[in-house]
């Protein structure tokens, strides 16, 4: 069982940093184009970006999370801490569709479009994977009681369940 968690977190690793990484650089390469450039250099930043973001960014993307799955049944990590880091994740996987949508506007668009500036994409990208590693290093103990009261019981008696007599 521990090679497979060894294995599986290796992966999973690997993965994010190709992920992460990849996060990091598409904004700044997408901000490569300028107003005025030449279509032959647009279409270089567009090929590159597209096929970085195709090939290499979201199959990380998808291989992170599935190893990242598997981990979570082999270690039964089923904890607060966890699911405050899901969350993050959970960011992490929005920004991704954010950053493929403006790379599907560059190719779509035939040279009109000028990517955003990428210093907030990127420091939200930054910002969510902090987050993580913290979470993930300190395994900080977050107990039920601080979370509010309205998450803390089903609201209007929901999930309870009637008995049935027999």
């Amino acid at each position: 069982m521990s090679l497979a968690i060894a294995l599986f977190k290796f992966l999973h690793i690997a993965a994010l940093l190709v992920w992460c990484a990849g996060l990091i650089a598409l904004p700044i390469m997408l901000a490569q184009h300028q107003h005025g450039d030449s279509q032959d250099r647009y279409a270089r930043i567009r090929k590159f970006t597209h096929y970085s973001y195709t090939h290499l960014v979201t199959p990380a993307a998808v291989l992170a999370v599935a190893a990242g799955t598997v981990l979570i049944f082999l270690r039964e990590t089923f904890v607060p801490w966890f699911f405050a880091k899901m969350a993050f994740v959970g960011a992490l996987v929005v920004l991704h569709a954010l950053i493929g949508n403006v790379v599907v506007q560059m190719g779509e668009e035939k040279g009109d479009v000028i990517a955003p500036r990428p210093y907030l994409p990127v420091a939200l990208v930054i910002g969510v994977i902090v987050a993580i590693l913290t979470l993930v290093l300190a395994k900080p103990v977050i107990s039920p009681g601080s979370a509010p009261e309205w998450l803390q019981s089903p609201r209007n008696e929901s999930l309870l369940v009637e008995e049935v007599p027999t």
